[in-house]
């Protein structure tokens, strides 16, 4: 971008004349009053706000310290683009660099993360990665990156901006997560803790194991019968179909929830949207005495206990660590009104969802086709 394509005080700068890597040093934090610690796992993508740390009394050997007001950058695989805005003082990673202005009458500290958030400097910093493992980008490199700089009036009324759509994105983003904690925790108090109770899953499911088919008897190209052989066919909460065969043995139906039953991956599970030939990775629980809805509750809340039960050299569980596990689960009018409770849930947790993703794709497009980052474009 030219400076003559930019609005009147609009003007072209490399990030390094505007910005320095602080890269300060604390090799006694504990003695200082400095009780965190943040390593590139406590950074989430794409949010700017740190809410996990590691305590500085647990002992640490890094040395780089933080301050609130800088931003902060994981500069190792830059493509989960981590960047965060310091609300706190605390020592991280050497993997997390530390920018702050120069001079704050020219740059705001506010507006820094949105530049760093933007999906032009994360082009720069993935062009400018080295390493196949684990690809790293440098300050050097970050330094040259060239963006529109607006005037520091301009600057604020584009932060108070773009704070307030994050501010927004992150009240949905709780209310999300209450949501699902809530679904959690209704989910719990239907298993029975009581390992003597006389209701065990058994008695309202009906259990499919799957069979293993030889690689002779499927293509990865149809036709024929979608065919899933465990968790690594849907890896995000949505099956992905890679498999198929014209000699099925085993099939579940659509509504069924599928367990993976062997593989680091034991208790994971999924409701089927079709038909499906699954694999001895997998087995079909189809519910007899209560919805679909309800079982896919009870079988996530099992998920975890399921993965520690895993027995062997490759950890697995059988049909009787499913059809025995015990359940609280009411009859009659009672289980009809849990049912409609949780369905009532499940559509405000949609609701919800689908309006901090509006909220956060309205943010994003404010960061990258604003004036922030983009010149002619007004926010």
């Amino acid at each position: 971008m030219s400076e003559q394509s930019l609005k009147p005080g609009w003007k072209m700068v490399k990030f390094g004349e505007v910005v320095k890597n602080a890269n300060l040093v604390e090799r006694d934090p504990g003695a200082n009053d400095i009780e965190r610690i943040v390593g590139l796992e406590h950074i989430d993508p794409e949010n700017l706000h740190i809410r996990r740390w590691n305590s500085v009394a647990d002992g640490t050997s890094f040395t780089r310290k933080f301050v609130p007001g800088q931003t902060l950058f994981g500069k190792r695989r830059a493509y989960q683009r981590k960047v965060a805005y310091a609300e706190f003082e605390g020592i991280c990673s050497g993997d997390i660099l530390t920018f702050e202005p120069k001079n704050r009458k020219v740059l705001l500290p506010e507006l820094l993360p949105f530049i760093c958030q933007s999906n032009a400097f994360f082009d720069h910093a993935l062009d400018t990665s080295a390493g196949s493992l684990s690809p790293r980008t440098s300050w050097t490199a970050l330094k040259d990156f060239e963006f529109p700089l607006p005037p520091i009036d301009e600057q604020k009324r584009i932060a108070e901006i773009l704070w307030a759509a994050d501010e927004a994105v992150e009240c949905w983003l709780t209310t999300v997560n209450n949501l699902n904690f809530l679904d959690a925790l209704l989910s719990s108090a239907l298993l029975e803790t009581n390992n003597n109770s006389s209701k065990k899953l058994g008695d309202y499911i009906q259990l499919i194991s799957g069979q293993h088919i030889t690689a002779k008897d499927y293509t990865t190209e149809p036709p024929g019968v979608p065919y899933i052989t465990g968790p690594a066919d849907f890896p995000e909460g949505q099956i992905i179909v890679s498999k198929f065969t014209l000699k099925p043995k085993v099939q579940c139906q659509t509504g069924d929830i599928l367990v993976t039953c062997k593989g680091s991956g034991t208790g994971k599970s999924i409701q089927a949207d079709q038909e499906y030939c699954i694999s001895r990775q997998l087995m079909a629980v189809r519910p007899t005495r209560m919805s679909p809805m309800l079982l896919k509750k009870i079988l996530s809340a099992f998920g975890e206990q399921l993965n520690k039960e895993a027995k062997g050299l490759i950890p697995g569980i059988s049909r009787t660590d499913i059809l025995d596990k015990p359940v609280n689960i009411p009859s009659g009018q009672s289980l009809s009104l849990i049912e409609e409770k949780f369905i009532g849930l499940e559509n405000a947790l949609d609701d919800a969802s689908k309006h901090y993703n509006r909220l956060k794709q309205l943010r994003d497009a404010l960061l990258n086709q604003g004036a922030a980052v983009g010149g002619q474009a007004h926010v």
